[in-house]
């Protein structure tokens, strides 16, 4: 499996109910195309969302997200890490 750092614009404001509700959302549906969402990061401030996840594919991982209702704007794979 390949870990993964997805990107989400556009969420200024964003509170820590907000993003634990959208963790939770894909968490209860990240079996369902493989997926394992490990962690979410946001910088209210900014508007940005980043998430850390494991699967078989970057579409998977957008797969979740859409379907949770909140599409990231990128998907990385990161291949390497120490």
């Amino acid at each position: 499996m390949t870990k993964f750092i997805d990107v989400h614009h556009g969420m200024v404001g964003i509170t820590a109910d907000q993003l634990r509700e959208a963790h939770e959302a894909d968490l209860a549906i990240q079996g369902e195309e493989g997926v394992t969402f490990e962690r979410a990061w946001a910088d209210p401030d900014q508007g940005f969302v980043c998430c850390l996840s494991e699967g078989p594919s970057a579409e998977a991982v957008q797969r979740i997200h859409e379907r949770a209702g909140h599409p990231a704007d990128e998907v990385h794979p990161v291949p390497l890490t120490v």
